[in-house]
């Protein structure tokens, strides 16, 4: 009984992360973005500095009328938010908060999440493939081929610090971590969380969606709870990002003073706040330097990292 309970809190506390912490991000983008362009943002939802913009959002999608085109492939169309969505779910059971604080200690924890993550550019493709519209192809196809781009030098950043650590487990990472990792890392940490802005589609990344364009990449034809979803998934993915990024790079729950789950959300929300910052300081890229930054600037760093990790590991063992 114990254990089954033991089960259900970790689940919980799982789903309770999963669904708030993308809302708090979301809000946060809100008001760092006003404070930026010095406007005002929202500010009558709620109340109080407009608290309650993204619930009030929520409802509105709710009541927004669900169309599917005559032409789409109706299974796929339907299916594709899901799968955009649930990959980050998965993810964030194996992502430690704090001292074993985890939902399941994986011992390729590491290799799970690279995998999974993995997954998400189905959505993408799904979405446009079934939108039938040649738009929303096109975005699915520009998505994919950013992911699968952006997908090497991410695993290469993160095969670094797991060949430093000498384990795939992310408590096991984290407990090896050592101050001086931070300078030592430091290219790796650049290229790891570059090519996550560039696998969530975030400015200055977002050449596949571009919604401040007329178009909406390969969620053109999505409306409602769908399109919705498609959106909960980008803040969750900011979220496991943050997450991901402080657990391998910045020491996780180390710290002083403060208990470890405290220092775990104040980098998770540090890093939120570049992620923003990246939004409102930095112009979108075109295809062409998105894909040159891939392949000419990330990888050549990730491979300097890791022949740097590997110097290291053999004068310091």
């Amino acid at each position: 009984m114990g254990e089954v309970l033991d089960i259900v809190l970790r689940f919980v506390v799982i789903l309770l992360v999963f669904l708030l912490l993308p809302l708090v991000v979301g809000q946060a983008e809100h008001k760092v973005m006003a404070h930026m362009q010095s406007r005002l943002g929202p500010m009558y939802a709620g109340g109080f500095h407009g608290w309650a913009q993204l619930i009030a959002d929520g409802v509105k999608f709710a009541q927004k009328e669900d169309v599917i085109p005559a032409a789409a492939d109706r299974r796929v169309f339907q299916l594709a938010p899901g799968v955009a969505l649930v990959p980050y779910l998965l993810v964030l059971i194996v992502i430690p908060i704090g001292p074993g604080l985890v939902g399941v200690d994986l011992d390729l924890g590491l290799f799970y999440v690279l995998a999974v993550m993995g997954i998400g550019v189905l959505g993408s493709i799904m979405a446009g493939w079934a939108s039938a519209n040649k738009y929303s192809v096109l975005g699915g196809m520009r998505s994919a081929a950013q992911l699968m781009s952006y997908e090497l030098p991410l695993v290469l950043a993160a095969s670094s610090v797991a060949m430093a650590a000498g384990t795939l487990s992310l408590p096991g990472i984290v407990e090896a971590w050592q101050w001086w990792w931070l300078p030592w890392q430091a290219i790796g940490a650049v290229v790891f969380f570059l090519a996550g802005l560039a696998e969530l589609r975030r400015p200055p990344f977002d050449m596949p969606i571009a919604e401040s364009e007329i178009i909406m990449g390969p969620m053109t034809e999505y409306t409602g709870m769908r399109f919705a979803l498609f959106m909960l998934s980008e803040y969750v993915g900011i979220v496991v990002l943050s997450f991901l990024t402080t657990v391998l790079f910045l020491g996780g729950w180390h710290g002083p003073l403060l208990p470890g789950v405290v220092w775990t959300l104040l980098k998770v929300f540090a890093l939120a706040f570049v992620i923003i910052w990246f939004r409102v300081s930095f112009p979108r890229l075109r295809e062409d330097q998105l894909q040159r930054l891939a392949w000419v600037g990330l990888v050549p760093l990730a491979l300097v990292q890791l022949a740097l990790t590997g110097v290291v590991k053999v004068l310091v063992g």
